[in-house]
């Protein structure tokens, strides 16, 4: 049948024609502050290695040796064979440090997140989700078949008002810090009032883990956040610890039900072992090396006075994500390889990841960068920026 290739192809032909277009891109290095594409350096800022911990030394040695004693594949699902000694010592160090009795690792965010909502929630049940969280939150909430509503972006009274009206199980699921735009959800807020609301309150704290609060545990922890606040947190492995992965942590009866009901964990092949044991070597970093913190947050303090004084729009956010609005999509890809002709690569954010109106520029900011590279992006920003 020709129906699907044509459908396909408008598809694409549409996306071209709107300035949509997506490309890949093919490293020839490890991930850090400087790359190789196409035989040529460029400096990164476009990664989500935060604490630049992807090609740590110590964190490449424990794959390796583990790769050595365990194999590259796991073999089969958790439940099957699959479930090896780094698993679940990862996942016993991962409760202690969020403070949970119990964690269960995932394959990915997206599969943690559908997993999580498809299992928790049935029909009848209601499920209140922040405008802008990430799509597998958004999909996980329509997939399950609850009664979904979202509310305006961080507004607790738009979402007060929806949940005083609800009536049967709730649960209110939102981004710790939100991937596109950087800034952080009111979570102290969104606590007390689903505890007024005998809500369950979710967190996605993928871009804060590692990140925020005094030990690095994330969102929940700077917000003052404990387990009975939060029955559900989840977050990835791949950006602050710079490995794979996903786990939600909570309580013995949430992680047991999970284990029981969520087909994305029952159904796949676990994570190498070898990744779950370098994500043991970069939690043990994340606990020693706080300096990494401390070094992050004096960049972005650094990079958002330097934009100020060159007038750049940033979007508000304390966070390693710092967007540069630009509004037409068009405006922000020729930003985009404006900056890649002068050896920086930093991803030009269009619809439908963001609104229409509101492509940017996703700039990120790593421990590993040096002030003298912040420096650098300053200057080239401020030379291609409209009106420079």
């Amino acid at each position: 049948m020709e129906a699907f290739s044509e459908r396909l192809s408008e598809v694409l032909a549409r996306r071209d024609r709107e300035g949509l277009y997506r490309y890949r891109l093919t490293l020839e290095s490890a991930q850090g502050p400087l790359i190789q594409l196409a035989g040529r350096q460029y400096l990164n800022f476009c990664s989500n290695d935060y604490l630049g911990l992807a090609a740590h030394p110590k964190v490449i040695e424990a794959l390796r040796r583990a790769a050595v004693e365990y194999g590259v594949g796991s073999g089969a699902s958790h439940l099957v064979c699959g479930h090896s000694t780094p698993h679940h010592q990862l996942e016993e160090a991962l409760a202690e440090f969020t403070g949970r009795p119990r964690a269960l690792l995932f394959s990915s965010g997206y599969m943690a997140n559908t997993g999580i909502l498809t299992s928790l929630l049935q029909r009848g049940d209601y499920v209140f989700e922040d405008r802008l969280n990430h799509a597998s939150l958004l999909d996980g909430g329509l997939h399950s078949g609850a009664r979904f509503q979202r509310y305006r972006h961080n507004d607790v009274a738009a979402l007060a008002a929806k949940l005083k009206t609800a009536r049967g199980p709730k649960l209110v699921v939102v981004d710790g810090v939100f991937s596109m735009d950087g800034d952080t959800a009111p979570l102290a807020e969104l606590a007390a009032l689903c505890s007024a609301q005998q809500a369950w309150l979710m967190v996605d704290d993928a871009h804060g883990f590692g990140v925020m609060g005094e030990r690095g545990a994330g969102s929940t922890e700077a917000a003052g956040l404990d387990a009975d606040s939060v029955p559900v947190l989840m977050a990835t492995l791949g950006k602050a610890l710079g490995t794979a992965g996903a786990f939600v942590a909570g309580s013995e009866l949430l992680i047991e039900g999970l284990i029981q009901q969520a087909r994305n964990y029952i159904y796949t092949t676990a994570l190498p072992p070898a990744v779950a044991a370098a994500s043991l070597a970069a939690l043990q970093l994340l606990r020693e090396e706080s300096w990494r913190r401390h070094y992050l947050k004096d960049l972005i303090v650094r990079f958002r006075s330097g934009a100020q004084q060159l007038s750049l729009p940033l979007m508000e956010s304390a966070s390693a994500i710092q967007p540069l609005l630009v509004g037409d999509a068009g405006r922000a890809m020729n930003l985009s390889e404006q900056l890649r002709d002068r050896g920086l690569l930093i991803s030009a954010i269009r619809p439908p990841t963001v609104p229409a109106g509101t492509s940017r520029l996703r700039i990120t900011l790593s421990a590993a960068h040096s002030e003298e590279q912040i420096d650098r992006l300053l200057e080239h920003l401020g030379a291609c920026w409209p009106g420079a």
